[in-house]
């Protein structure tokens, strides 16, 4: 695969007790880029950070921070999230009641829009803003739960995916999240991802931080 793989460590997996600290040796040990998970207890079973928190945290990194709504309705809160200082406006397809005018409005409000797909979306249901979007997040586990395995069956979506973009002509960046570690990097690289969001798999990686992004990120066998 040409060009260096993404790594987005998921910040649930910090220590919010030392949250900035958590950041910055987050950022030194390589990261590319923040990934923060917002999740509203209807679309999905747990609530977790929102806009102050995302506020708080963003005059401590440079990275940019790709803000993943598990919210019904996302689009709602565009604006305020762009304020507070998203970078990248992740929202689910299953989510919105039009989609393409929830895409419009995260890149209305200055950030960029993706669109994420639970394990059960199948590819094709972005064929439609497909040259709207210029990330997609597959979810390799259901979004919301925790200490799920990760799906290998997800793999032919994220080859799918690929293939829909190189048809249209168009560069598609391929996030992959759930269950990402340095066993499981490999064959999401193989299918064609190139951003892997990675929490424990970054953040309690035995041999440091450092270490751990750099094992996830070279997994692929190309």
């Amino acid at each position: 695969m040409a060009g260096k793989i993404k790594i987005s460590p998921s910040l649930l997996a910090a220590d919010f007790a030392h949250l900035a600290d958590s950041i910055a040796a987050v950022e030194e040990a390589g990261a590319d880029e923040l990934h923060f998970d917002v999740m509203d207890g209807s679309f999905v079973p747990n609530i977790t950070v929102g806009i102050p928190v995302l506020a708080a945290i963003r005059p401590l990194t440079k990275l940019p921070i790709d803000v993943h709504m598990m919210v019904i309705e996302p689009a709602r809160y565009a604006q305020q999230f762009a304020d507070a200082g998203g970078d990248i406006f992740t929202i689910h397809a299953e989510a919105c009641t039009d989609l393409e005018a929830s895409l419009g409005d995260a890149r209305v409000a200055g950030m960029q829009p993706a669109v994420s797909l639970k394990p059960d979306t199948p590819a094709s249901a972005l064929q439609t803003v497909l040259p709207l979007i210029e990330r997609v997040l597959v979810m390799t586990v259901e979004p919301g739960f925790g200490g799920q395995s990760f799906m290998p069956e997800m793999m032919p979506k994220i080859v799918q995916l690929a293939d829909m973009a190189r048809r249209a002509g168009t560069t598609l960046e391929i996030a992959v999240d759930g269950g990402i570690k340095v066993d499981t990097a490999g064959a999401v690289i193989d299918a064609g991802a190139t951003t892997l969001i990675s929490g424990t798999g970054v953040f309690n990686y035995p041999d440091g931080m450092r270490i751990g992004i750099e094992a996830i990120r070279n997994a692929g066998s190309g």
